[in-house]
């Protein structure tokens, strides 16, 4: 697929089918979701790959009860992990680059997801740290998206973008 087709394609999807992603498949859209760039190339974020569906069911519950969380085949949950950030760049690396470098990570994976023909939907309402507890993640791995993936089981809402003229702030 085309990088263009691929920015295209992406959209939010909230219902998948019950077909499993083949670990190859996942390998490959990790390896291309950790060719996204950092701060000071520390790469400080992580990964936590979920398949287990009481523990996906774990997940929805404390995402607001979004429940196609347990019902696609795999959960990325992306995490910022803030002391490596911090060890280089202090206060400004821990609250904002480790930030950074995870949401960069987690956009490369949904994109990489896309161009496998696999659908994706960013989940950023959760409580954190019942999110933190379910995945036994220590107080500096900070989780920042939860990303279910799978094969599209409808149409997705194609949502209007602002115009070029209301997103460009200014031209100096």
């Amino acid at each position: 697929m085309e990088f263009e087709q691929v920015l295209q394609k992406r959209h939010s999807v909230r219902k998948f089918q019950k077909k499993e992603i083949p670990e190859e498949t996942i390998q490959k859209i990790l390896q291309l979701a950790n060719l996204s760039p950092s701060a000071g190339n520390l790469q400080a974020r992580s990964v936590v790959i979920v398949k287990e569906r009481a523990v996906k069911e774990k997940i929805s519950d404390i995402a607001l009860g979004q429940t196609f969380i347990a019902q696609a085949p795999v959960v990325f949950v992306i995490c910022a992990e803030t002391k490596e950030s911090e060890i280089k760049y202090g206060e400004q690396g821990r609250k904002l680059y480790s930030i950074q470098d995870a949401t960069i990570f987690a956009s490369y994976l949904q994109l990489a997801a896309t161009s496998y023909g696999l659908s994706s939907c960013w989940v950023g309402a959760f409580k954190e740290n019942e999110l933190r507890e379910i995945l036994d993640l220590p107080a500096e791995t900070v989780p920042i998206a939860i990303i279910p993936v799978g094969v599209s089981d409808e149409s997705p809402y194609i949502t209007s973008r602002k115009s070029l003229e209301k997103l460009i702030k200014k031209k100096i």
